[in-house]
């Protein structure tokens, strides 16, 4: 089969297109035939090395397709079932094994490159809105990024938990974009001081919550924009890694909250697995929750797919299909 693989860290042209063997299934696994493999942040840090795997490896998290062989002891799936996954390594291929326990099987009404495109930025969005900080009727946010893949998704959700969404995007065309998903206010940041504006739109207040992917670049502006005991939640680092925090800042500006959360502890088990992303494909089905598609790429063209991800001018997600 055909996959991308590291074999040094480094940019998108560490990424090698090449012949693998297909693997059989173990105990507890699943083989998927792949249908549509999503690009994440995830994938550009482990290519980098920021999160290390040893060399080489299939890179890529997060896909659908169909269920072709299984393993011994398997319960969850079958061959022939439509399927989808996220936090289980070599997803940028034409076939991938899979912990069985991991894949979520797709309605039938559900196009598989919707399914692929949510399993991951879908079910972050998910837990950052349900649990991370639990948003309630009349909670203010900024959700930054408000137009990229996670972004367009977490502003629906929090809108559907009632809370008062502030975006923030770099384009008027993002800004109509996050628009269009429910955000009440949107900043284009590039035109101003988006903390001042926080300030404005909240009468001085500030908010309740951050949701940060961006990391260096917002952090310490995000922080300034929170109420006394808000949440600085940083789930990604887009512009590169947060420094060292000196920890009395949360306490002089206003005991604050500080996590940096991942999703593989908020899937940690097959049933808030589950619970997520039967949220989500319930959501889908119902025309509840909108899943832009913003690029698709053949799998050997992984590195340019990386490329418009890093340059932070997706609309929605990125996805590579191998056939």
């Amino acid at each position: 089969m055909k996959a991308i693989r590291v074999h040094e860290y480094g940019g998108p042209e560490v990424l090698k297109y090449e012949d693998v063997p297909v693997a059989e299934p173990k105990e507890g696994e699943a083989r998927v035939r792949i249908e549509a493999s999503g690009i994440n942040y995830v994938d550009i840090y482990q290519r980098k090395g920021l999160y290390p795997a040893p060399v080489p490896f299939t890179i890529g998290q997060e896909a659908s397709g169909t269920v072709d062989a299984v393993g011994p002891g398997v319960t969850e799936v079958r061959p022939g079932d439509r399927v989808a996954y996220t936090s289980a390594p070599g997803s940028y291929a034409e076939y991938a094994v899979v912990p069985a326990w991991r894949l979520v099987k797709v309605p039938g009404d559900i196009d598989m490159q919707k399914a692929a495109a949510v399993m991951l930025q879908g079910m972050t969005a998910h837990y950052l809105a349900h649990s991370t900080f639990p948003l309630n009727k009349g909670d203010i946010a900024v959700v930054h990024a408000a137009a990229g893949g996670v972004g367009l998704l977490l502003v629906q959700i929090a809108k559907r938990r009632g809370a008062h969404v502030i975006g923030t995007v770099s384009t008027g065309e993002k800004a109509k974009l996050a628009k269009q998903a429910g955000a009440d206010d949107v900043i284009i940041y590039t035109q101003g001081d988006w903390e001042a504006e926080v300030r404005r739109i909240t009468g001085g207040r500030g908010v309740h919550v951050v949701y940060d992917s961006v990391g260096i670049a917002t952090f310490e502006k995000s922080l300034k924009c929170l109420q006394p005991r808000g949440y600085m939640v940083l789930y990604g680092q887009a512009s590169g890694p947060v420094p060292p925090v000196d920890l009395q800042i949360l306490n002089t500006r206003g005991a604050l909250f500080l996590t940096r959360p991942s999703l593989v502890y908020y899937t940690a088990t097959r049933a808030e697995l589950l619970a997520r992303a039967n949220d989500l494909f319930g959501w889908i089905s119902a025309g509840q929750l909108s899943v832009r598609i913003d690029s698709v790429f053949p799998l050997a063209q992984a590195g340019d797919a990386q490329r418009k991800l890093e340059s932070r001018a997706t609309m929605g997600k990125v996805l590579l299909t191998p056939r």
